[in-house]
């Protein structure tokens, strides 16, 4: 059991488009006083998840329109500069140092991973002297896309990432998407099957039983829809992850350096920012599905200014999957203007940006 003194942090992973970032928006909405910190470990320029993150959704639980976000800018921590399990030392030490300094306003943090992170060297950082004597691992979750896996697939369109990663030379061992589920899996406290309002019963049946409990049969399996839980049954677990790590076999055990010569998939990926101003969400999404189908774009994400519409909309796309949503009304000094980063391998800005514009304005 974890020393109660400890700051406790919950590690969120799984694949691009799982659903992480909506869970947490929703934890985050349920802090009720408690003073949560931030982690995100995104990749391209423009920084959705955090901005998201610290946006409080549209209804808070009584009901109201919250008049201000319950993450403060400063709880937000973004580390952009590649995948986190690869940047440990560089990137996620000098922000948990930043959050052991202030340990004394600081409840609770939440870290939320890239799609293609290895759990294990990030929870291995917290055997760390720096960080073990200040914090621990309270569980280490992992999203599950349900209705991906449902279908038979690793993620919403794992033909093309694998064929992607399978092409790219520089990597130094197989690449695989089901040895990384696994791993991350295996890695997990607790597993989190997302999105099962889009699943019969038959189909989540064969999510838990044919997929998850063939790779960690010991897991706690939830279920989410819409990516709304009770905090209490993901927060507060006292598992001090960090103390079982060492002792787990993963798949990338031989291969994760942290050297030049041995880099993850994940910085191997393209992003592309584009910006936009009033458009018709009908268009971009039309728009955007055809790039997905002429383009090797794994991830879509990024927010649109709708004319005559008070509020921001969403927009996430994974593999063929595009979801819309309003978040939250534009602030009264803040510029309305959409802005798209799309990720993926061997992307060429001018010819995204040039079809965007054109068929969207």
């Amino acid at each position: 059991m974890m020393n109660l003194h400890k700051i406790p942090a919950t590690v969120v992973t799984g694949f691009l488009g799982s659903g992480k970032t909506t869970l947490l928006s929703n934890v985050i909405r349920q802090a009720k006083g408690r003073r949560i910190a931030v982690i995100v470990n995104e990749f391209g320029e423009l920084d959705i998840d955090a901005d998201l993150l610290r946006s409080c959704p549209l209804e808070c639980e009584d009901g109201t329109v919250p008049s201000a976000a319950p993450v403060a800018e400063e709880g937000v921590y973004e580390l952009a500069n590649g995948c986190i399990c690869c940047t440990v030392e560089e990137e996620f030490l000098p922000v948990m140092k930043q959050l052991v300094a202030r340990s004394g306003e600081i409840d609770h943090i939440l870290i939320e991973t890239s799609g293609l992170a290895l759990p294990k060297p990030l929870i291995q950082a917290f055997n760390w002297p720096e960080i073990k004597q200040h914090c621990t691992v309270d569980s280490v979750i992992t999203v599950v896309d349900g209705p991906a896996v449902a279908e038979g697939h690793i993620a919403s369109d794992p033909d093309r990432v694998q064929a992607q990663r399978a092409a790219d030379k520089q990597l130094d061992h197989d690449p695989s998407l089901r040895e990384l589920l696994e791993d991350q899996l295996g890695s997990a406290d607790l597993v989190l099957i997302s999105k099962v309002d889009k699943l019969t019963g038959e189909q989540l049946s064969k999510v838990r039983e044919s997929v998850l409990q063939q790779v960690n049969p010991r897991v706690k399996i939830l279920e989410v829809e819409n990516g709304r839980l009770r905090s209490e049954l993901i927060m507060g677990l006292m598992q001090a992850s960090e103390n079982r790590i060492e002792a787990l076999h993963t798949h990338h055990d031989r291969h994760h350096h942290h050297d030049e010569e041995h880099v993850h998939a994940h910085e191997h990926f393209d992003s592309v920012c584009i910006e936009l101003g009033d458009v018709d969400s009908d268009r971009v999404t039309a728009s955007v599905a055809q790039l997905i189908r002429d383009h090797a774009i794994i991830r879509v994400k990024g927010f649109l200014s709708l004319p005559g519409k008070p509020m921001r909309q969403v927009f996430q796309g994974v593999g063929n999957r595009i979801d819309r949503y309003f978040d939250r009304p534009w602030h009264p000094n803040e510029e309305r203007k959409g802005r798209m980063v799309f990720i993926g391998k061997g992307l060429d800005e001018e010819t995204l940006r040039k079809h965007l514009l054109e068929n969207v304005v």
